[in-house]
């Protein structure tokens, strides 16, 4: 069992609910989606094969007990699901960060799926598979990256018409320097919406196009 991995690295998780803490982020390489906004393109070419028991010694090595993994796309690779088995079975708390194209439940019970559900800024919001929105527990999260207005309205819609009866955690944050951060806050307190409103803190704290932090 191998992985193709582009990146493990330190660093604090700079989204969801969990922004903030220490962190190990495993990015594996590849990726189904060509987001027009990408900004880990670099994770689209090959990385080195790695053993899943390797992956988790370098995780090991580098300390912190949350590790997310994230792309690309992780689960673009079949042995994904098993990486954050074992690292379940090690102690770890494990975050799964994917594009919301790709079926879910492939990924033990322990981990805590973070699903973009994709604007249409995107490109990409007619490959979601929205039977994913099913698969979904209170302890996953579902993010929206929102570049506009058209944007903004259109996933106001999907949690009114889709999420409405979820219990998971939604959460909102802007296309990176297209948007700014406090126009989609006001959006958000003008209708009221119960969401998280996020910023990329890893952006705010070192050059936004650093890699490894």
């Amino acid at each position: 069992m191998s992985l193709n991995v582009c990146e493990i690295y330190k660093s604090i998780q700079g989204e969801s609910s969990f922004a903030g803490l220490p962190c190990t982020l495993v990015r594996l390489a590849d990726c189904n989606l060509r987001c027009r906004y990408c900004d880990t393109r670099y994770a689209m070419e090959p990385g080195r094969e790695m053993s899943i028991e390797d992956v988790v010694t370098e995780v090991s090595r580098l300390g912190p007990n949350l590790v997310e993994i994230t792309g690309g796309e992780p689960l673009v690779q079949e042995d994904t699901p098993k990486l954050a088995e074992a690292l379940l079975e090690k102690g770890y708390q494990v975050l799964v960060e994917t594009n919301g194209s790709l079926d879910i439940s492939v990924l033990p019970d322990g981990a805590i799926r973070i699903m973009d559900i994709k604007c249409p800024s995107s490109g990409e919001s007619h490959r979601m598979m929205w039977e994913n929105i099913w698969k979904l527990t209170r302890r996953d999260e579902v993010k929206f990256v929102v570049a506009d207005r058209h944007d903004y309205e259109w996933a106001r819609g999907i949690i009114r018409e889709r999420l409405g009866i979820s219990k998971t955690k939604v959460l909102f944050s802007t296309v990176f320097g297209e948007l700014p951060p406090r126009r989609l806050v006001e959006w958000i307190l003008e209708d009221g919406l119960q969401v998280r409103f996020q910023l990329q803190l890893h952006k705010v704290i070192w050059p936004h196009d650093r890699r490894g932090v």
